[in-house]
């Protein structure tokens, strides 16, 4: 584990990266000596940072693909099971807590979302209860389940997939594709595209509105690019925050830790589940712009 505070802080913040090291590559020590030469490119686990880094683009989290996937599975189990045992009598607490869940959820959809579509309240759903279970993981003390990781052999250990930007912008970019197939099969491609080159300046002119056009396909182009971009770093740079502040406060001593930590956390549950409900709410309105026909 790491010995210095900015050593410490780096540690925390390095994933598990699983990556191809190229031929002759010379992986080193902490103090930078040789330990061993690779003969031919491989597939490895990275052993520091700097071996994350040559990893290059196509180099995979570990850390994040697997909570997130964990926590999904998590999500789909505890509502399949209130599904499963659902009754018309006296509810249980989990059923009480999963129709609530739907409730709040079917509401936003219906106050925000204009259009018809069946995928839009389920996918609201999902978003919320995923994303709110990723942030909470922010919630387990910084050492814990990393110190427990470094037991079983694995260096590195990032426990909140939201605080990976990778995380968030997959998840942005997903919203983005539906914007697009949505705003396509609800507009058809030229009210796509006259969406893109008509708006926000139009002209009776002929000669001006096709002038217009480059200006008008630069400002509703970066408009659109930014909506993804945005909700990504909305989500990540809140929770990279509240995890590097956790952080900061686990190098205090341990009287100081309890009198910093518990108030912040606190504090940290409103910002969790805000982020969610922020980033389910862009989602329907997203949507529900690429639903509305201009025709």
């Amino acid at each position: 584990m790491a010995g210095s505070a900015s050593e410490y802080i780096q540690h925390h913040l390095q994933n598990l990266t699983y990556g191809k090291l190229p031929a002759g590559y010379e992986r080193l020590d902490a103090n930078g000596n040789v330990v061993e030469t690779i003969n031919e490119s491989t597939w490895t686990l990275a052993r520091t940072s700097a071996e994350a880094s040559d990893m290059g683009f196509m180099a995979l989290h570990i850390d994040s693909l697997g909570w997130s996937v964990a926590l999904g599975v998590l999500f789909l189990f505890f509502f399949r099971m209130a599904a499963k045992r659902a009754t018309s009598g006296q509810p249980g607490g989990l059923q009480n807590f999963v129709e609530v869940m739907v409730e709040f959820v079917d509401q936003s959809v219906k106050e925000t979302f204009h259009g018809k579509n069946k995928v839009i309240a389920p996918l609201a759903l999902t978003i919320f209860c995923w994303v709110f279970l990723m942030n909470l993981m922010d919630l387990v003390p910084v050492d814990f389940l990393p110190q427990l990781f470094h037991l079983m052999g694995l260096e590195y250990m990032k426990v909140v997939p939201t605080t990976d930007v990778n995380v968030t912008l997959g998840m942005s970019l997903s919203v983005f594709f539906l914007i697009i197939y949505y705003s396509l099969k609800v507009k058809g491609v030229g009210g796509f595209l006259g969406e893109l080159t008509l708006h926000p300046f139009s002209s009776d002119n002929l000669i001006l509105k096709i002038l217009l056009v480059p200006v008008n396909l630069l400002l509703e182009g970066v408009s659109l690019i930014a909506k993804p971009i945005s909700l990504a770093l909305r989500l990540f740079g809140n929770l990279y925050a509240g995890e590097l502040i956790f952080i900061l406060i686990a190098l205090l001593p341990l009287w100081a830790q309890w009198t910093l930590s518990v108030p912040w956390a606190i504090f940290h549950i409103l910002v969790i589940t805000l982020q969610a409900f922020i980033f389910m709410m862009l989602t329907i309105v997203y949507l529900s712009m690429a639903h509305e026909d201009s025709h």
